[in-house]
């Protein structure tokens, strides 16, 4: 007899179970038992009926259809796949969705009126309006208390303050809620608003089942109004989303959508003006520096400048030529002073120091006993001036 292991016999089992095909895609119908959330996001529990129980386990990566918290003995329809957990030996059941008992039977009507209205073209993409860029009045359908209608309240104050909401009350949940909010989409339809949001807080899909119904979603076809919806969470979708010009996730994100975020291009206009202004202060620098640049050319040929440096340069050669003439005359004055003693020590006057005399006879200088004789008048001259004489002897030699 062959002798096998614990961990291939476990995978002898899988191996079974995995290749049987109605165990690759089952709904299963219990109560739920031992439920517990993982720290990790992932929930272990068990599901029960009155003949036994099978555990169960849904990853965190599914857990995000759930629209309702698991709790101990509530009646639920689980979707999934039965597999075997090798290391432990046993099988349980791999969950992919979770629906509370009596959501089965909404929605199957889910379905039939959404493919009965998408028949008749309500979904049609051809038959969505264009939302506007910038509403300047914007009409709310939503319960007048609750997070719906603040959110959208204080995203508008937010992005823009000047946008005008008007709030037509409505019933959005329970008895007569889906004709309540049919009539506040056509009351302010008839008002010529620029924009409709229909909105709603999160729920079950009981909860938002008013949005489900054929009245609603008639109503926000039938509108000349382009209609926004923001109907309970990012998960949630209701055939009036498939009937609205724009569906967003959430009542916060509706108004977003609706509400021109003029705050932020006011900042962003004045962050431009300001790069404007320091562009504009950086060219006027450049161009006062080209013209300064190019009124020193101008200046450098004008006539006037020229002029002016003319003068300079005359000015400049008056005073080389004053000096030049200066030292010329100074050169010249020397030398006149230097042949004025000369011609000084040559005159005879010059000489007549320690009893020296000038003679003169008829105005000519004695200078030959023969050209004087007695009787003669003579004009003798000394150094402190002059005697006149008559001859009265005349002898040669000294």
């Amino acid at each position: 007899m062959k002798v096998y292991t614990v961990g291939q016999i476990n995978q002898y089992i899988k191996n079974i179970i995995s290749q049987d095909y109605l165990l690759k895609k089952l709904v299963i119908k219990g109560e739920l038992s031992n439920v517990k959330y993982h720290s990790q996001g992932h929930i272990y529990f068990s599901l029960k009926d009155e003949t036994g129980s099978i555990s169960a386990v849904m990853f965190k990566g599914n857990t995000g259809s759930l629209k309702f918290k698991l709790e101990n003995g509530k009646s639920v329809f689980v979707s999934g796949y039965v597999d075997v957990y090798e290391r432990d030996g046993k099988y349980q059941l791999y969950a992919r969705e979770i629906i509370e008992e009596g959501v089965g039977d909404l929605q199957k009507r889910f379905e039939e009126l959404k493919l009965k209205l998408n028949e008749e073209g309500l979904f049609d993409p051809e038959h969505r309006k264009k939302i506007p860029p910038y509403p300047k009045n914007i009409g709310v359908v939503s319960a007048s208390t609750g997070a719906a209608i603040q959110d959208i309240i204080n995203v508008s104050r937010r992005r823009n303050p000047y946008v005008q909401l008007i709030l037509c009350p409505a019933k959005v949940q329970g008895e007569g809620s889906a004709e309540s909010v049919a009539r506040g989409i056509k009351r302010l339809d008839e008002m010529g608003l620029d924009l409709i949001i229909v909105a709603r807080g999160g729920g079950s899909m009981e909860d938002l089942w008013s949005f489900n119904e054929e009245i609603v979603v008639r109503a926000i076809y039938d509108a000349k109004t382009p209609i926004i919806t923001g109907i309970g969470h990012e998960i949630d979708i209701t055939l009036s989303d498939y009937a609205a010009d724009l569906r967003a996730s959430t009542p916060s994100q509706a108004a977003e959508y609706a509400v021109f975020d003029v705050m932020t291009e006011v900042n962003m206009l004045r962050a431009k003006r300001l790069r404007l202004a320091q562009a504009m202060e950086l060219k006027l620098k450049s161009v006062r520096l080209k013209l300064m640049n190019k009124a020193g050319v101008i200046e450098a040929l004008s006539p006037e400048r020229r002029l002016r440096n003319r003068q300079q340069e005359l000015a400049a050669y008056y005073d080389r030529m004053k000096h030049a003439v200066e030292r010329r005359y100074d050169r010249y004055k020397h030398k006149l002073d230097v042949y004025t003693a000369k011609i000084d020590a040559l005159r005879p006057s010059a000489k007549l120091v320690g009893g020296f005399g000038y003679v003169e006879i008829g105005g000519e200088a004695l200078t030959d006993i023969d050209k004087v004789k007695k009787g003669d008048e003579l004009q003798v001259t000394v150094k402190d001036g002059s005697v006149k004489a008559i001859v009265s002897e005349v002898k040669r030699g000294i």
